[in-house]
């Protein structure tokens, strides 16, 4: 079979249609009962309406009162209004800060304990403590006063001066006097409660990193402990409550769910038992999240904004917005599979509903993280962080929904109409006169001399060769190539017959390999019709072209490509890695293109259709001409073929350094064409079809996601150096980092592996060893990238490297000199993983989330040092091989094609 027909018919597409939508619709219902059982109803105490008590603190939103912020008193009135439909009583912790407080709770029948914010600053104090005096005595709402909030905790205060203070507030006033310290502080120092008239104590278990389910038990004995041990002294829980959000402590999580169950249960209990206490606290307070991490924003029964976060009876949920979000998700998840499943006839059901079910948790997982600024109080930098971010996570998810699409159509045989086998010339057809071009630059004479022998050994009866070497500084390398072909020519061997065999040599030429390409094309014979191209380090089959002639005849065919292949590869650990790397492109990502005419061309084994080629000519500008040229004769409407038969092989590169630089050139190369030709792949009216566009972007994707990791791996770091010097500076949530780090690394650690078991084959080591292939060139992709994307930028020209092929570098400082950044950043986050466990406390749940997310993030510059440490398993390749070895059952000789191909396992294609 040659080309089918990919779209099918109108029927099929239809058909197809349907198909499509039942797949959605079943994965949109599934995602809809998803969301509903990750949101259960909560079983939840019914509490009285209103509370005893409520703790105080009137900042808004932006508000800092350590930056100087104050409240100003018609938002002060609003909150008083607000909370006297909730409580009786307010608890506050400054004087001098709200002057017109008591009076303006007494207008709303508010009682008051008064505060007086004590600390290391003694004019401050002397301020606080007169304010509250005066407050105290004139107003009649003002029922008890507290000096000091938590000092000898935190030790912001000597003992003896807050005593002092103390007794000052008793000695002016006639009402009870306090100071508010949690449980603990009270029974180590019984000689404080000797000078208060009662105690006030806090009773906060989230901090104690208790379980929620035990949390109302634990501070109800807490305070039975503490009524216990002073018999004779009213207690008083000044804070009491749980928050909504921030960092899990040991076993206590901070949900909104949680929240509302444990101040719905502590409000019910304490009304039983006629406690006085005060639930923490009124409204969030984002400021405090820089002081007592991003739990001390959330503590609020009402959000920054005013609102209610539960009620104090009725249904509870885990998330009161879920159905909202979970609309919003499924809409989305609709949108991104329908167009990618819609007119895929032959796509199996099973893959139909896997890919639509990826497409609505990633799009789900994109609501939550949307979410995430909604429900968290970020600051400045923190959005600067999320904007940073934000491309991230989009690339992230771009690079699931396609890397899912690329799965489900591959891993479920029978998805793929459109395969293209080796076809001969029919009885009496022509067979055109054919150009080969093999372009040198500093290559081994052996090595081309080696290719120029299997060109003139082909089965084809007019060939025009020409062999081109460029740039070759040292003679010695390109003149006994040059005496080769000199002698080919003189000795009239029968094998010569039908075969023009050229040599040039150019010294200093412009134009990298295409310069090469477009001078031997100038000087092909004008009756050549193909012109086929390999690499200097190839041995091509006799039958190369033979096998390849059937598909001639067809006007709209430009190109015809034939697989990469390497030989000699079983005998070097380094050169197996690579190998099954390759392996993986030509037997998964070249088919997937290849079903929507959208492959990748590459620069040996290839042939074009001489016309178009003179038409095009070879980009000299660009250092991935090959692909540059074949995007361009698929704008132009023409076809190019892919039939994975291998006709021919290759070195792998000499060593890692080779490998690395070559990837790097091939993603720099990428994004010279991306930036070339964005309008003809992004803007309407483009020439080139629309899975044509999506296959080139789709491709780059991978590289794209690599330079967000290496761009990710600066930010944690430079993040982790801040958050280590001021803690409490950042409060963006860990999962926004998490996401797209996870997005960018499962389809390599995950979908990769398992498709190159069932489609390459070599079995879970050959997988193992593709994705460790992939993780270790990471960083090189990541700075092609770069590199091609600045360089529109800075004018900076791209630059073509040489891959070296066939022979290795001895010596470890050698092998591990192209890993050096790699090296410096994988030890830069393990330190800093290291620095995290040590400098923050035990229980800081975030912190634990950070130093697994910055080891996940060495994972690709570890896999590159395991890479190099490979070389010195074996130190030399074993002898060039002429024969591909193509996979780990053995060579896989002329006229054969893959067994997946033709059916031999299980029939995962058609023939």
């Amino acid at each position: 079979m040659a080309v089918s027909d990919t779209g099918g018919s109108v029927t099929e597409r239809a058909r197809a249609t349907r198909r499509a939508w039942v797949a959605v619709l079943l994965a949109a219902l599934a995602n809809v009962l998803a969301w509903g059982a990750l949101n259960p109803r909560l079983p939840a105490t019914e509490a009285p309406p209103r509370v005893a008590g409520l703790a105080y603190s009137p900042y808004q939103r932006h508000a800092d009162p350590r930056a100087g912020a104050r409240a100003e008193e018609a938002t002060v009135a609003a909150d008083l209004a607000l909370l006297a439909d909730l409580t009786g009583r307010i608890r506050t912790y400054s004087a001098a800060d709200l002057p017109t407080l008591p009076e303006n709770a007494a207008a709303r029948g508010l009682k008051v304990t008064l505060g007086a914010w004590i600390d290391a600053r003694r004019d401050n104090n002397a301020r606080e403590l007169d304010a509250l005096i005066a407050q105290a005595r004139a107003s009649r709402a003002v029922e008890r006063v507290i000096v000091g909030n938590e000092t000898q905790l935190h030790g912001s205060l000597p003992r003896a001066e807050l005593i002092a203070l103390l007794q000052r507030a008793r000695a002016a006033l006639s009402v009870p006097v306090s100071t508010a310290e949690p449980w603990h502080v009270w029974l180590a120092d019984p000689e404080l409660a000797r000078h208060v008239d009662f105690l006030t104590v806090h009773l906060l278990p989230y901090w104690e990193g208790v379980h929620a389910d035990v949390a109302v038990d634990l501070a109800l004995e807490r305070y039975g402990a503490l009524a216990a041990r002073f018999p004779d002294k009213h207690v008083v829980i000044g804070e009491v409550g749980w928050p909504s959000g921030g960092e899990t402590v040991r076993d206590a999580r901070a949900t909104p769910a949680l929240q509302a169950q444990f101040v719905r249960s502590f409000v019910a209990r304490a009304a039983a038992q006629n406690l006085d206490y005060f639930v923490m606290e009124a409204f969030d307070q984002p400021w405090k999240a820089s002081v007592e991490g991003p739990a001390g924003a959330h503590w609020g029964m009402f959000s920054a904004g005013r609102e209610a976060k539960f009620d104090l009876s009725g249904p509870l949920e885990s998330d009161a917005f879920w159905r909202g979000k979970a609309l919003i998700a499924t809409l989305l998840g609709v949108a991104l599979a329908l167009p990618l499943l819609a007119g895929r006839p032959r796509l199996r059901t099973r893959a139909r509903f896997a890919f639509a079910l990826a497409a609505q948790a990633a799009a789900s997982c994109a609501v939550a993280l949307a979410a995430a600024p909604l429900i968290n109080y970020l600051r400045a930098g923190d959005w600067v962080a999320f904007a940073l971010l934000a491309p991230a996570i989009t690339l992230a998810l771009a690079l699931v929904i396609a890397q899912w699409l690329e799965f489900a159509e591959l891993y479920w045989p029978g998805s793929l109409a459109r395969v293209t086998q080796p076809a001969a010339l029919c009885a009496g057809e022509r067979a055109p006169p054919i150009g080969i071009h093999l372009a040198a630059c500093n290559e081994p004479p052996a090595q081309v001399i080696a290719a120029i022998e299997s060109l003139i050994a082909l089965d084809w009866p007019d060939l025009d060769i020409i062999v081109i070497d460029n740039n070759t500084t040292d003679p010695s390398l390109w003149q006994p190539v040059e005496a080769h072909v000199a002698a080919r020519n003189t000795a009239a061997a029968a094998d010569m017959t039908g075969r023009r065999l050229r040599f040039r040599h150019l010294p200093r030429w412009p134009g990298f390999k295409a310069g090469a390409l477009n001078v031997a094309l100038a000087h092909t014979d004008p009756r050549v019709e193909w012109i086929g191209v390999i690499d200097a380090d190839y041995v091509v089959e006799r039958d190369w072209l033979a096998s390849l002639a059937g598909h001639f005849s067809k006007a709209e065919v430009a190109v015809l490509q034939a697989p990469q292949a390497h030989r000699g590869w079983r005998g070097h650990a380094l050169a197996r890695l690579m190998h099954w790397e390759y392996e993986s492109f030509f037997r998964i990502g070249m088919h997937h293109r290849h079903e929507r005419d959208a492959i990748i061309q590459h620069g040996t084994m290839t042939l074009v259709r001489a016309c178009d080629l003179r038409r095009a000519g070879w980009d000299e500008a660009c250092v991935c001409e090959d692909t540059e040229l074949g995007l361009r004769l698929l704008a132009a409407g023409r076809q190019v073929l892919y039939v994975d038969r291998v006709a021919g092989s290759g070195l792998t590169p000499a060593d890692l350094g080779a490998w690395l630089r070559q990837r790097q050139r091939w993603a720099e190369g990428g994004m010279q064409i991306l930036r070339k030709h964005w309008r003809a792949l992004v803007a309407s009216g483009s020439t080139l079809h629309i899975w044509q566009r999506y296959h080139f972007l789709a491709g780059w994707l991978p590289w794209l996601g690599d330079a967000a990791h290496l761009l990710l791996t600066l930010a944690a770091l430079a993040w982790s150096v801040a958050a280590l010097a001021l803690p409490g500076s950042f409060g963006l949530p860990v999962a926004l980092f998490a996401a797209p780090l996870l997005g960018l690394l499962l389809p390599r650690l995950l979908l990769g592996p398992l498709l190159h078991a069932r489609r390459v084959g070599g079995g879970a080591r050959g997988a193992a060893l593709a994705a460790l292939a992939g993780m270790a060139l990471s960083h090189s992709a990541a700075r092609g990238v770069l590199a091609g994307l600045s360089a529109g930028l800075t004018g900076r020209s791209a630059q073509f490297g040489v891959t070296r092929k066939g022979r290795t570098v001895t010596g470890a400082p050698h092998r591990l000199a192209p890993v050096r950044e790699h090296a410096a950043l994988c030890a830069a986050l393990l330190i800093a993983a290291l620095a995290f466990t040590l400098g923050r406390p035990a229980q800081d749940s975030a912190a634990l989330v950070w130093v697994v997310l910055l080891a996940a993030l060495a994972l690709p510059y570890a896999a590159a040092l395991a890479v190099a440490c490979m070389q010195t398993r074996r130190a030399r390749q074993s002898p060039p091989r002429m024969h591909a070895e193509s996979s780990a059952k053995g060579p896989r000789r002329a006229g054969s094609s893959p067994a997946w191909l033709t059916g031999r396992r299980g029939q995962l294609e058609p023939r």
